[in-house]
């Protein structure tokens, strides 16, 4: 049966609207338990920079350890610690969108810092940092010792990088080769650490990490992004020396 132009239409109007108000309906519903695996994920990030924690499965049990290792606070560009925005919501470390406020001058932006308590102290310090790789964005947490100098540990994650080359950044051997590297000289002046070009180096410096065969333009994000960010977070970690001294 022939069916008018006007029918086809009307029709069209309708399934799309049904159609629309589904998949809607199916994003709303969804979205808490993607925001809890969104959570599970930062949360797990943050302790693998500072503990292993490959062999644990269970979410419940990551949350209770995080829970009871890990405290958070957020501070401005100047190392002060902010309590609420300036519509007086509290801000949470952990809500903080890392890849959103990147976008922002570095002075406007909040940074999120995490402690790991060891016997009810600060045994490390953790930084979120965001940049770009060769493809797309790049990030890390990178855990401090308590000399806000040494490097514990760090998680990289990314998003499009080349698998076998750039993508081996997130390889727990090539995230090892950063332990124990430091990010400030003698003189206590900011160097960062860098990934040098090529791999398979020795006689690297304090200050230097090995390389990735052919993935330059990862390695080359990867410092940048890090010397950044630790720029950012110098003045609170100036402040911190400082109270502890």
């Amino acid at each position: 049966m022939q069916r008018s132009n006007t029918y086809i239409i009307l029709f069209s109007i309708g399934l799309t609207i049904v159609l629309g108000g589904a998949l809607s309906l199916t994003s709303v519903s969804l979205k808490p338990l993607q925001d809890i695996q969104v959570e599970l994920d930062t949360k797990k990030k943050i302790l693998g920079a500072v503990m292993d924690i490959s062999n644990i499965e269970d979410p419940a049990e990551i949350l209770k350890v995080y829970s009871e290792r890990v405290k958070s606070v957020v501070v401005d560009y100047e190392g002060n610690e902010l309590t609420a925005d300036l519509k007086g919501n509290p801000y949470v470390a952990e809500k903080v969108n890392i890849q959103k406020n990147s976008k922002l001058d570095p002075k406007e932006r909040v940074y999120p810092v995490f402690m790991f308590i060891e016997d009810g102290e600060v045994d490390a310090y953790i930084f979120p940092t965001f940049g770009a790789g060769l493809w797309d964005w790049i990030s890390s947490y990178v855990a401090f010792g308590k000399d806000l100098n040494t490097i514990k540990g760090i998680a990289f994650d990314h998003k499009a990088e080349t698998p076998g080359l750039g993508a081996r950044i997130t390889e727990p051997g090539v995230q090892g080769r950063f332990a124990g590297k430091k990010v400030f000289d003698e003189n206590n002046n900011l160097v960062s650490v860098k990934m040098v070009k090529g791999e398979g180096k020795t006689g690297l410096s304090d200050y230097e990490v090995d390389g990735l065969s052919g993935a330059t333009m990862t390695t080359k994000g990867v410092n940048v992004m890090l010397m950044k960010y630790l720029e950012c977070y110098s003045a609170y970690i100036e402040k911190v020396k400082s109270q502890n001294s």
